[in-house]
């Protein structure tokens, strides 16, 4: 049943992790500080409770971003949402100082989400999956969204933000499986076993690094065979020019930069984020590597330039043919489980949207077109807004668009995006917004500067 005739929400959350989370927060300080119009929201998520990447919660897997880029500092340095807030309370502020880092463990990370969703707990649905999405016309414009849940309760919004994570990436011809899983599963899939003789991983990136060293040092009888297409773990790239890519007003450069341009930027700085390891890590396992050849009993074995070519699963393992990219010399390995640490992709937002989905906007190759306040553009233009966070707004706003680094900032700007259609719309004037000529809103536009 509908919960309440008419908009029950200004906003309505599609997931719940930390773009979301972010947001929410946000949302939250706004509304305490009392100025401007009293936003009413709530955030949906399928997951019992909050949980980010659980599965890769190595005990000593750190972050890759600086704690400073946290839920809240690079909007509110004042928040007492900050990493540093979280410490204060949970008494560990002068032991992380001692500390001297800017990063993080990940497992001490994942807590401070936690701690932070807790306290904003009360505008989330938990155990909640959002099954469909149907825009409500009137006349020529949508006003607002129905939301169909699992749990048989339907939603009214006037605005949504999806923000419903990236999928797992498997690669082509390869199908998941008991012994065939994706690296997202790897601390699940690895407490269940109890012993193994030889394993599989799949990648050249942190995550593959980060899946061999565990299973090496987690079973201490068994071989890891790393097979990767390069000849070997390439560093990423974190130097101080390089990190601006990062920087919050990067967005606004990339966002009104041609698309030729976009996708020239993004190749550049790949080796930023995708398919590189830290370099301490590099190390570390070509460390085991040769200690291995030098006593003569190799469990780390890695096949550089190499490609799964076969891939079979039998009675009591996987069969596993690896071929040599430079002279096709092909290897049979009889492992215990293949992990693919292959990456993610992003999915497609519009498909909530059913047979609606075909308002919205897409570039020559299909792509969902994102305005500068990450609102989904579409056609006719909408009183009621669709805001978008994660990977799906990499081709409009570049490489932060999936990671942690510009996730404060980007809450300030859908926040304020909100806030200017909110009042406009209670103001009698449909919702709309003043736009510049690329097509961004000219409040969240502002906002860059402001928090820049």
């Amino acid at each position: 049943m509908l919960r309440d005739e008419g908009p029950s929400y200004d906003l309505l959350g599609v997931g719940f992790g930390p773009s979301n989370l972010a947001l929410a927060i946000a949302v939250s300080e706004h509304n305490a500080a009392s100025r401007g119009p009293h936003l009413n929201v709530r955030f949906l998520e399928r997951q019992k409770t909050f949980g980010w990447h659980r599965g890769m919660l190595i005990d000593d897997a750190t972050m890759q971003v600086s704690f400073l880029k946290d839920l809240v500092t690079m909007r509110n340095p004042a928040s007492d949402f900050s990493f540093l807030c979280y410490l204060h309370e949970r008494g560990r502020l002068v032991d992380f100082i001692n500390h001297k880092t800017l990063f993080p463990l990940r497992v001490e990370f994942h807590d401070y989400f936690c701690w932070a969703a807790e306290r904003v707990g009360d505008l989330v649905r938990y155990g909640t999956e959002v099954t469909a999405v149907r825009p409500v016309v009137d006349g020529a414009e949508i006003v607002r969204f129905e939301v169909h849940t699992n749990t048989g309760e339907v939603y009214s919004a006037r605005n949504l933000a999806v923000a419903t994570g990236l999928i797992p990436s498997l690669p082509d011809g390869i199908v998941e499986s008991k012994r065939v899983w994706h690296n997202s599963d790897l601390l699940y899939k690895v407490d269940e076993m109890s012993a193994a003789s030889r394993f599989v991983v799949l990648g050249a990136g942190q995550s593959a690094a980060e899946t061999t060293a565990l299973l090496h040092s987690r079973f201490p009888d068994a071989e890891v065979c790393a097979v990767f297409s390069r000849f070997g773990y390439s560093p990423s790239d974190d130097s101080p020019f390089a990190n601006r890519v990062f920087d919050p007003a990067v967005v606004d450069e990339f966002h009104g930069a041609p698309p030729e341009v976009r996708k020239q930027i993004l190749d550049y700085h790949a080796n930023t984020n995708y398919s590189v390891v830290d370099l301490d890590l590099i190390e570390e396992l070509y460390r085991r590597h040769y200690r291995e050849k030098v006593l003569g009993v190799e469990r780390l074995r890695i096949f550089q330039a190499s490609r799964i070519a076969q891939l079979a699963e039998t009675e009591d393992g996987v069969r596993v043919t690896v071929e040599s990219l430079t002279t096709s010399e092909r290897t049979v390995l009889e492992a215990d489980a293949v992990v693919c640490a292959t990456g993610y992709r992003p999915g497609d937002v519009t498909t909530l949207l059913g047979d609606a989905a075909s308002i919205c906007r897409r570039d020559d190759a299909g792509r969902p077109l994102v305005a500068r306040d990450y609102r989904l553009l579409t056609t006719p233009d909408s009183g009621a807004a669709v805001y978008v966070q994660g990977g799906v707004t990499e081709h409009t706003h570049g490489i932060t668009s999936s990671l942690l680094s510009n996730n404060a900032v980007r809450a300030q700007e859908i926040l304020d995006s909100l806030l200017s259609r909110i009042t406009a719309a209670r103001a009698g004037e449909a919702g709309a917004v003043p736009a510049d000529s690329n097509g961004r809103s000219t409040y969240a536009h502002a906002a860059v500067g402001v928090v820049g």
